[in-house]
């Protein structure tokens, strides 16, 4: 069979812009394709990040729930053992707890649990202390002496009474602010009313962060962690007080040190321990063994999470409650205040 050639150059003008335009077409359909792929792969990386994102934060919130809960069952838990004191195994080692300890470890199968077991007797009472005393607390927590003796002014100013016709100097500052307000004028009735006086801050009474001259960082306490308006007398808890209670009492640094070392590897039991340790110290008339009739119980949880290991979602939850002296109260202790959140005390 012969081949059919078309010898009519228009012929074969014809057939090659046929051939081009089909090429044309078919590269517009594939750069269509391809555009079509780029947008389908960036919605889906899209919806899976967004997917990852809500899982995540849902898991994280599931986390804080589970550790809310096994940190506000080891405060109840705390607080049961607490009561049962006395109670001891067949060692002579405390069953539940001793005078002296300063707190618990609890592991669940879902965490772990830091209890921390902080008597008011370990902080200064704002409502009795002089104002010799709250000026050298202010101090010790690093306030410069103008800037502590102007809170100071202010606490006292606070707690003191006045008619009710009569303004003070405080008063016309607090008069001025919005919202307005007057001092109380009597007595702290929580810790937390701090925060209204002149001149406190919120780093003042959270306590904040320091770095130190190596470049570390510290934890500076705040005034909601030395202060208080439950405790008795003018007498701190060697095994508990913060190192600003005993700054503040006159302790050089080293004896501070060697206290906290001493009380870290076992608590103290007896006032003769803690005076031979100071060594003829003027502060050691100051310092007690054990706590009072209130106590602030913190705990601090961390989930597992389902591969065994500990995750990076903490919560705390602190109460502060009181122990009745008297024999035939009918409850072991009494909820003064409960703190959802106690990562800021």
């Amino acid at each position: 069979m012969r081949k059919t050639t078309i010898s009519n150059p228009e012929s074969k003008g014809e057939l090659r812009f046929v051939r081009l335009k089909c090429v044309a077409e078919k590269g517009g359909a594939l750069l269509t394709v391809l555009w079509l792929s780029a947008g389908l792969t960036a919605i889906a990386f899209g919806l899976a990040n967004s997917v990852r994102a809500e899982t995540e934060r849902a898991s994280f919130a599931a986390d804080g729930t589970r550790a809310y809960y096994l940190a506000a069952g080891s405060v109840e838990r705390a607080l049961q053992w607490m009561s049962w004191v006395g109670a001891s195994n067949p060692d002579g080692s405390p069953k539940y707890y001793a005078p002296g300890m300063s707190g618990f470890r609890y592991s669940y199968p879902a965490g772990e649990v830091v209890v921390e077991l902080i008597p008011e007797a370990s902080k200064l009472n704002i409502n009795q202390a002089p104002r010799e005393d709250i000026l050298k607390l202010f101090i010790a927590l690093g306030l410069v002496p103008e800037q502590a003796a102007g809170i100071t002014a202010a606490v006292i100013d606070w707690r003191t009474g006045l008619p009710p016709e009569q303004l003070s100097p405080f008063d016309q500052f607090y008069l001025n602010r919005q919202p307005s307000f007057r001092a109380q004028h009597a007595s702290f009735e929580e810790i937390e009313e701090l925060m209204m006086v002149q001149g406190m801050t919120p780093e003042i009474f959270h306590g904040s962060w320091r770095r130190t001259a190596e470049g570390q960082y510290v934890q500076v306490p705040g005034v909601k962690d030395v202060a208080t308006v439950h405790g008795e007398g003018s007498q701190y808890d060697v095994n508990t007080a913060s190192p600003a209670i005993f700054k503040f009492l006159g302790m050089p640094d080293d004896l501070i040190t060697a206290i906290l070392a001493r009380r870290a590897s076992a608590p103290f039991k007896t006032m003769n321990q803690v005076t031979e340790m100071m060594q003829g110290n003027a502060a050691a008339g100051r310092l007690r063994v054990g706590g009072e009739y209130a106590w602030t119980v913190r705990a601090t949880a961390t989930v597992r999470s389902a591969n065994g290991q500990l995750s990076d979602v903490r919560r705390s939850v602190a109460a502060l409650a009181k122990f009745p002296q008297n024999s035939t109260a009918d409850r072991p202790y009494y909820i003064l205040r409960w703190y959802d959140n106690a990562g800021n005390r």
